[in-house]
């Protein structure tokens, strides 16, 4: 093995070691200010994240690093390809969970459901294109449906006012452009524009518990729909488990593992 080789290797090893490091910290410390739990409630980064998967957030992961925690914690700036969870800029009290496609200074557009970022397409080999062609929901910023949300067609629309230039869009310093996988079901910063760095609330890590449930049982804010589900569990917990993902890490997925070459469209399954 060459030197090059080995050295790889050693960081691979360490960046293993430090995911499960801080994945058994949140898991000792539980919901504080290092973490929080999350549960997915819809279909936008299918077939990667699932519809009632239960994710530990790390909410370290992007905060400032103290004087002696910069050594103990692999604190880090938000980079392409991580996962993120942040607050919704259409509506503070939701949270979401999306791929970080864009950095301040970056230019995008997407053709044909392909993305370009400053003037080289994405093959990216996490995405699922689940649907038929849709010249509104494959390009842009060209083609681009509105949103019927009102703050988030006001976001939409000063994002295609004020940093679409020569048909792309740039992404202002201090905010980010998120994008969910699974590309033909996901409500991102295509349609609300882009995520401000004081809304990134911090990285999943690990999915503590997975059970097959949908949007609607997970949404329900009354107290049936939540006394309903709560039953649903108490009956179905073993068999709609998804006790493959039990305990399973959340990784991005960096520049450098990005193939070369364009890859053929991935469809997923229907119901993951």
């Amino acid at each position: 093995m060459s030197k090059r080789s080995s050295q790889t290797a050693a960081a691979l090893h360490r960046n293993a070691v430090a995911e499960w490091a801080v994945t058994i910290l949140l898991l000792l410390f539980g919901t504080t200010a290092l973490a929080q739990p999350f549960v997915i409630p819809t279909g936008s980064m299918e077939d990667n994240l699932l519809i009632g998967d239960h994710l530990i957030v790390d909410k370290l992961a992007y905060a400032p690093s103290g004087s002696l925690s910069k050594y103990l914690l692999p604190y880090q700036e938000p980079k392409h390809g991580d996962v993120i969870v942040f607050r919704y800029p259409g509506d503070l009290t939701q949270t979401y969970v999306k791929r970080l496609i864009g950095m301040p200074g970056d230019r995008l557009k997407m053709v044909n459901g392909v993305v370009f970022r400053n003037g080289k397409p994405l093959n990216e080999p996490y995405i699922f294109q689940k649907l038929p062609y849709d010249a509104e929901r494959d390009n842009f910023p060209s083609g681009l449906r509105m949103v019927r949300q009102e703050l988030a067609l006001r976001l939409q629309r000063e994002m295609l006012e004020q940093n679409v230039v020569n048909g792309e869009v740039v992404v202002p310093p201090g905010h980010y452009f998120a994008m969910g996988d699974n590309r033909d079901n996901s409500e991102d910063s295509r349609y609300w524009g882009f995520v401000p760095r004081e809304n990134i609330v911090g990285k999943p890590v690990l999915v503590y518990w997975s059970y097959k449930a949908t949007t609607e049982e997970l949404l329900g804010n009354s107290a049936d729909s939540m006394i309903s589900h709560f039953v649903d569990v108490g009956e179905h917990f073993f068999t709609r488990t998804r006790w493959n993902r039990t305990f399973m890490l959340v990784r991005g997925f960096p520049d450098a593992k990005l193939p070369d070459h364009a890859l053929p469209p991935n469809t997923g399954v229907a119901n993951p």
